[in-house]
């Protein structure tokens, strides 16, 4: 049986469980687990524990997190990000000097309130579970870390590139929205994209076509 770590860049439209799957049947064993959940539109490192390695994967989501997001101004989803449905949209008269002023409010221990789409439970339900039930029930905050967060330019759509450095549990998507709500325009997430976990970076990672072909 195989023992240790495969660095994936993960592809949009696959879930990390499905890229666990994945090895599973190539590499013919049951233990294989991931550390630190990507939601399908994101992409990037998903470091991915086989045999033996397994046991480290709690200390693996430990570690702070990297990533590339796209900031798209002037609306308001139910998911907090450009895969869900718009609920509200504004005119942006938004330049980089005002996003980067703005920046600082966000670094550091901020509190941020989980989204209804997420995979927190809570009364033993997944919030997921009850937003697709048109539900929406209440929240406790919670604090999170920003340790950099800065504007790397503009996209071609005119969306705006971030690149934060965050603890374990930050909602990227929650981020982007509460930016665009302090903004006065609304925002939402368009990409996202994981550049490290921990001491895990793109580096060396492995596409699906990678494993495919062992």
């Amino acid at each position: 049986m195989a023992n240790g770590i495969v660095i994936i860049d993960k592809p949009a439209g696959w879930t990390s469980m499905d890229v666990c799957g994945k090895l599973r049947s190539v590499l013919k064993t049951r233990k294989v687990g991931h550390a630190g959940t990507l939601d399908p539109m994101a992409t990037g490192v998903l470091p991915v524990f086989v045999g033996q390695a397994t046991r480290a994967v709690s200390f693996a989501e430990t570690g702070d997190k990297e990533y590339v997001a796209g900031l798209h101004l002037g609306c308001v989803t139910n998911t907090q990000d450009t895969s869900g449905d718009v609920l509200e949209q504004r005119p942006v008269h938004v330049t980089r000097q005002d996003l980067e002023a703005l920046l600082p409010r966000f670094t550091g221990e901020v509190m941020q309130v989980p989204p209804m789409y997420s995979a927190i439970k809570i009364n033993g339900q997944k919030l997921y579970q009850l937003a697709r039930q048109g539900k929406e029930v209440e929240r406790p905050v919670r604090p999170v870390t920003i340790h950099e967060l800065e504007v790397l330019g503009q996209d071609e759509s005119g969306d705006w590139l971030l690149r934060i450095l965050c603890s374990k549990g930050t909602y990227v998507r929650t981020l982007c929205h509460d930016i665009g709500e302090k903004l006065g325009c609304h925002g939402c997430m368009e990409q996202l994209i994981r550049t490290r976990v921990g001491q895990f970076d793109r580096n060396g990672a492995h596409t699906l076509d990678d494993i495919a072909a062992i």
